[in-house]
């Protein structure tokens, strides 16, 4: 799995850094554009690649991945998105492929789904078997540079008491082959087997982050650090810290609205503001209801473990990073896409509304290749 390189930049002391640089990644579904159902055609549509944007393969031939530049800005991080997803459709278009942005497969593919052609993917086949049954999900995961892991620890904390939050917003996968599941976002729920993967704990410092990577490699959970699969983790290859935790956003504009809450939260963790240490099992049971809900229904608010609106969660994590939203000329953006967020509701409402008008999954595929 590929990742965004992201330049890091000097940790700031008493002010908010105005210029954190991320990035972000986005993983997709190819799906026939007649029936909407899977294809195995990424090598044929990554083939006719120029090699100039960032576009790679994944572990399942029904994917691909696309990658931001290093940016500087939200307006930046929109036209990388922009350009990536139109160059992903023109060419699948080329081979009767359409590109959809959608945590699971709304109709079902094979099982086990068929694997890229790389040794590193068989080796994860041989050794966890049908745990790879679950691999065809897509999400879309944020890098923020960072000077130094002790930087990294303290924005992975301070990430970690907002990832239900996060992933309400994020929730774009309520379907998974051929049948509505019940949750916003299945694609969480089908990734959280996996040994490694889920929330991170609370890490005191880079050292105790590091011990408990190396139990998991050590145990046979994770064979590299490449497959430190937590919501949070610190990058094997880059100075970034990486969010982990959403679905592969439904529209450029929610993949923008995503990437700059993440950075706020990054920008405000650098400034000493203490973070709130949830204890592994309310974040657990959070993540499971935002997971279900998304921003739709009800939400666990962490310090008293009462539901509230999801609505007033989202909320609350605009007002936290507010400070450091304004300083990066960021507020108005994410002021207007979480009144758009709660008036439309997120992907998975959609997703489930274009189903309703004919109870069709094809209308459901059409409409994410529309919006992707």
């Amino acid at each position: 799995m590929s990742e965004v390189e992201v330049t890091a930049l000097p940790r700031p002391r008493t002010e908010f850094d105005t210029a954190l640089s991320i990035g972000v990644e986005e993983e997709f579904l190819l799906v026939d554009a007649d029936t909407g159902a899977l294809v195995p055609l990424a090598g044929e549509v990554l083939g006719d690649a120029d090699g100039v944007l960032d576009l790679q393969a994944e572990i399942t031939r029904y994917q691909v991945e696309s990658a931001t530049s290093v940016c500087l800005n939200m307006a930046e991080v929109r036209d990388d998105l922009l350009l990536s997803r139109r160059t992903l459709r023109d060419l699948a278009r080329v081979h009767g492929a359409r590109v959809v942005a959608t945590g699971t497969p709304v109709l079902a593919g094979g099982r086990p789904p068929p694997l890229t052609d790389r040794e590193r993917y068989r080796d994860i086949a041989r050794r966890y078997g049908s745990l790879v049954d679950v691999l065809t999900i897509c999400g879309c995961h944020v890098h923020v540079g960072i000077p130094d892991e002790e930087t990294g620890v303290l924005i992975s904390n301070h990430l970690r008491q907002w990832l239900p939050v996060l992933l309400a917003i994020s929730a774009n996968s309520p379907f998974s082959e051929g049948r509505d599941t019940g949750y916003a976002s299945w694609r969480y729920l089908s990734w959280s087997p996996w040994p490694s993967a889920g929330a991170p704990p609370w890490f005191a410092s880079p050292e105790d982050y590091h011990l408990n990577a190396r139990a998991l490699r050590m145990s046979g959970a994770a064979m590299d650090a490449g497959m430190i699969y937590w919501d949070v983790r610190l990058s094997a290859n880059h100075p970034t810290v990486e969010l982990r935790v959403c679905d592969v956003a439904a529209t450029v504009a929610e993949a923008v609205l995503i990437a700059a809450l993440t950075r706020a939260i990054a920008a405000t963790a650098v400034t000493g503001r203490p973070a709130l240490p949830v204890s592994d099992l309310v974040l657990r049971t959070g993540l499971w209801r935002a997971a279900r809900d998304g921003v739709e229904g009800a939400a666990l608010e962490p310090r008293t473990g009462r539901l509230v609106p999801a609505a007033d969660r989202v909320r609350a994590l605009v007002e936290w990073t507010r400070p450091a939203l304004r300083a990066s000329g960021d507020e108005d953006l994410v002021d207007e896409g979480v009144a758009r967020l709660l008036v439309d509701g997120c992907g998975a409402t959609r997703q489930r509304r274009a189903f309703q008008r004919r109870g069709s999954l094809a209308d459901v595929v059409d409409m994410l290749a529309e919006q992707t």
